[in-house]
């Protein structure tokens, strides 16, 4: 028998229904559109019915972070999310600079990160939110020069990211990144020189939008 003619049991509907209720408070469905899919959910019969309620859904605690235009595989395991980010990819130029001198210098939303961007800091800040980002490659570099200054990174769950900086009274800190094992995650490869000043990257769940806050 194939997998999609297998009878659905309660326990499938349920791990399909805490779905919902997650893109919900996401913003990923409207009020409405849940309680669309809520009703398909509890007339399906069939496994085979149940995925596509949740098809264009990123799995749980995870957000549609993308690399490639080839057709690879992002944090859930997904390929690349519609013509969007595509076009995103394609607009890559190779590299991105960011500087931030007595200053500050942000990247966040739906943005290409680059297979490498260097980062220059001193006596300032710089602040990559990669949550919404599609990547130009599998792999990127992030090249740092801090110098009395600090860089913060936010990526979302599922991303390896490989540290090879080094610190001269300062360092880098990771958080919640340690725990993937997955050969095949995007993965973010540090490098460079933090001199009185730090990088810190943080995994955090997809941001909500203002509506649910």
């Amino acid at each position: 028998m194939q997998p999609e003619h297998i009878r659905a049991s309660d326990a499938d509907r349920d791990k399909v229904a805490e779905r919902l209720r997650e893109a919900l408070a996401e913003g990923r469905l409207t009020p409405v559109e849940h309680e669309e899919r809520l009703d398909t959910l509890y007339r399906a019969k069939t496994m085979g019915e149940l995925t596509p309620i949740v098809s264009d859904l990123p799995a749980s605690g995870h957000s549609p972070f993308q690399t490639t235009v080839d057709g690879a595989p992002g944090t859930d395991g997904m390929e690349i999310l519609g013509q969007e980010a595509r076009d995103l990819a394609g607009q890559s130029k190779g590299s991105e600079n960011m500087v931030a001198v007595f200053g500050g210098c942000e990247r966040k939303g739906r943005w290409l990160v680059e297979p490498r961007t260097n980062v220059s800091v001193l006596c300032g800040g710089v602040d990559l939110d990669l949550r919404e980002a599609v990547l130009s490659r599998r792999e990127v570099t992030i090249q740092v020069a801090v110098i009395l200054g600090g860089v913060d990174i936010t990526v979302p769950y599922g991303v390896r990211v490989i540290n090879n900086t080094s610190g001269i009274l300062g360092g880098t800190e990771l958080h919640g990144t340690d725990q993937v094992t997955d050969p095949n995650a995007p993965v973010i490869r540090l490098t460079g020189t933090c001199m009185l000043g730090g990088v810190s990257v943080k995994a955090k769940k997809p941001r909500k939008s203002k509506k649910n806050k």
